[in-house]
């Protein structure tokens, strides 16, 4: 039997079985089966403001001649993971539990694929989606190697590298649901047939397309009850990250798809990428007149919450992973981070909060599993991209110590505000006082531009505030309201009964709908006020015409462009001190980029503050308006150019030039010297 962990002196929750994993079936019995998790070892001496007092990250260590860039994930029922790899091979991982794992044992299962982007085992085989088939694989003889693959579907590719493929999900049909990666040619395209889209296969090969309108569709989730998320990245036509639920029929946005509507496997709406309007209005406003297409559940701020939303997986723990049953916790691969979501149906259409969990992973996350002690696997890849997790891959473990954090545990919509509910009793005078609380609604432009700042951000006023007796909910009456638009919800030093602060003190509700009820009846009404936006752009600092005193010119020219893994293909210019400099930045890249110069041994503090500027980072982009900022170009789109015209610094010395768009500044940064 699988005895309570005992997680630095604190003991956690006797796991139950788990009933299933995303598309993986777990007999009870099959439970008993699997090796005890090794104890925890002695306590360490973690206080509640600590990492590690609510939540521990375990590394499993990796041979040295195995590159795990994690691609898929999945845990067998005798608890060992089985790992598949960027690189084309399925690992599996013995002695993969306990807080310090000291020789875990990795198997060859496969090699050979074609960078397979997920892993499920069913009926006793492991299933993969590599870039051009869903492929079955199967160990025959029972050496712990497949011996036999076989070609469950395949589809077309063009060869462009930013056509991956995804899953596969095991549907409660009994069929396999594959999304799939739209190709990039200075936008996203359909060049090959179904790039776009989900798919739905059965065990035997037959597909029907089920939904279009992906552009990157990295995460895949599916919950208890059946349904399909898939999460999305910021892109053209997706102004920040997004998860939304699936159904058959849909339309999810992003129109490079929408070519093969015309074709015969596909029986609904038919629509043409010219049909969408290209206004930069929000995207409910276009959701209006294009029938088909579905609202995001819930939005993640772009740098806010993440930057490039992966893994999307459900607590089916009943209390093993904390105080977050039912909910879903998704992966962020360039923030290294997990974050929580809750979701609720209004009006039959989901829509919800979310929160930020936990970040520090060693790389970018990409898959997620759950462990039968009721821990998570988490499985990393920085993949050329860069992440805030410096390691080029990694396969860790994150587990509940059994201390519950004091934190907002859901946010629920109300007619005429939200209510919280808190995960430990909040001190009731606090909680309370509408002034603990601040309200913000926004949106994103829906256009094929890549990406959009935070768009008509208004601060909603709080006018009342009720307590439950028991301190777990406050009730916010709220003016202004707007449905589809995102809510960001900041509380001040809100403390609990017992005194502790918020581990986290903001969430974000995406409200696509206000639910009917009653309302509650408080006095006085105020109009929501916009907020006006800051302008760093004007002055000298970013000049991108020749001043006219400069009667001769520059003289000296400057080009710098990009390279792939977010590096600059330029890493050091010598000017003149004084010289008058042009200097021209291509970002030939597939997302945004700027050129930021800064004063010297100031690129880390300018950086930190560009990620500071919350909401309003794109809008400005992401150029914090500071004395160490030199000089800057726009956040270009890609394929785009931009000249700069600046006289170089008067005194000699190394100038850092760095691209300030969060999660780029570790690696695109070079030196402008300026030489006497």
């Amino acid at each position: 039997m699988i005895k309570p962990v005992t997680l630095h002196g604190i003991a956690a929750r006797q796991p139950k079985p788990l009933a299933r994993v995303v598309g993986i079936t777990v007999a009870a019995a099959l439970l008993a089966s699997c090796a005890e998790p090794r104890p925890m070892g002695d306590p360490l001496d973690h206080t509640p403001e600590e990492v590690g007092y609510y939540y521990q990250v375990v590394d499993i260590p990796i041979p040295e001649d195995i590159i795990l860039e994690v691609g898929g994930l999945a845990v067998l029922p005798d608890g060992r993971p089985a790992v598949a790899t960027r690189h084309g091979e399925v690992w599996l991982v013995d002695n993969a539990y306990g807080e310090r794992p000291e020789a875990p044992a990795f198997t060859l299962f496969a090699r050979g694929l074609h960078e397979p982007l997920g892993l499920l085992r069913h009926e006793g085989s492991l299933y993969t989606a590599q870039r051009g088939e869903l492929t079955k694989m199967t160990d025959t003889d029972g050496d712990g190697r497949a011996e036999n693959f076989e070609t469950v579907y395949a589809w077309p590719l063009t060869g462009n590298y930013h056509e991956y493929s995804y899953g596969p999900l095991l549907m409660n049909n009994g069929n396999f649901f594959v999304s799939l990666n739209l190709g990039w040619f200075d936008r996203g395209e359909s060049r090959a047939k179904w790039r776009g889209w989900a798919l739905e296969i059965t065990p035997k090969g037959e597909m029907t397309p089920m939904a279009v309108g992906f552009r990157s569709p990295a995460g895949i989730g599916i919950l208890e009850n059946g349904d399909i998320f898939y999460g999305e990245n910021q892109g053209d036509w997706i102004g920040s990250g997004w998860m939304t639920h699936i159904e058959t029929g849909d339309f999810l946005g992003h129109p490079g798809g929408l070519n093969w509507t015309s074709e015969p496997e596909w029986t609904h709406f038919q629509l043409a990428y010219d049909d969408i309007p290209n206004t930069g209005a929000p995207m409910a406003e276009a959701a209006k007149t294009i029938e088909p297409l579905k609202l995001p559940a819930v939005w993640f701020p772009h740098t806010i919450m993440g930057i490039s939303t992966s893994a999307i997986i459900q607590d089916i723990t009943d209390g093993g992973f904390g105080p977050y049953a039912g909910q879903v916790f998704v992966g962020d691969q360039g923030h290294s981070k997990l974050m929580r979501v809750f979701l609720e149906q209004v009006n039959g259409e989901y829509q919800g909060a979310n929160f930020p969990f936990y970040e520090g992973f060693a790389s970018g996350i990409l898959r997620t599993a759950w462990g039968l002690d009721h821990s998570l696997f988490v499985g990393q890849t920085s993949r050329g991209w860069d992440a805030t997790g410096k390691a080029p891959y990694a396969l860790q473990r994150l587990v509940w110590t059994g201390n519950v954090p004091f934190e907002m545990k859901e946010v629920r919509a109300m007619p005429d505000g939200f209510e919280i509910v808190f995960t430990q009793p909040a001190d009731p005078a606090a909680a309370g006082d509408p002034a603990m609380y601040t309200v913000q609604g926004f949106t994103y432009k829906y256009h094929n531009t890549y990406g959009s700042p935070a768009v008509d951000i208004q601060t909603l006023p709080v006018r009342h505030v009720e307590v439950s007796d028991n301190g777990l909910r406050a009730r916010l009456v709220v003016d202004g309201l707007r449905e589809g638009y995102i809510h960001e919800i900041r509380l001040g030093a809100l403390p609990s009964q017992s005194g502790a602060p918020l581990l986290h003190d903001f969430a974000y509700y995406t409200l696509n709908a206000i639910p009917d009820g009653e309302r509650l009846t408080v006095a006085g009404a105020h109009a929501a006020a916009s907020e006006p936006a800051s302008d760093v752009s004007a002055g000298l600092k970013h000049r991108t015409q020749p001043p006219a005193s400069w009667n001769s010119g520059p003289e000296l020219t400057l080009t710098l462009g990009t390279l792939p893994g977010l590096r600059f293909d330029e890493a050091q210019f010598e000017v003149k001190a004084g010289a008058r400099v042009a200097l021209t930045f291509n970002n030939n890249d597939d997302m945004l980029h700027n050129l930021v110069i800064t004063a010297p041994d100031e690129a880390d503090h300018v950086a930190t503050e560009a990620l500071n500027l919350g909401l309003r980072g794109q809008e400005m982009g992401y150029v914090p308006d500071a004395g160490a900022v030199l000089f800057f170009t726009s956040l270009l789109q890609p394929a785009t150019t931009e000249t700069i015209y600046f006289e170089a610094p008067s005194i000699p010395g190394d100038y850092p030039f760095v691209c300030t768009f969060p999660g780029h500044a570790a690696t695109m940064r070079g030196i402008l010297r300026v030489r006497a």
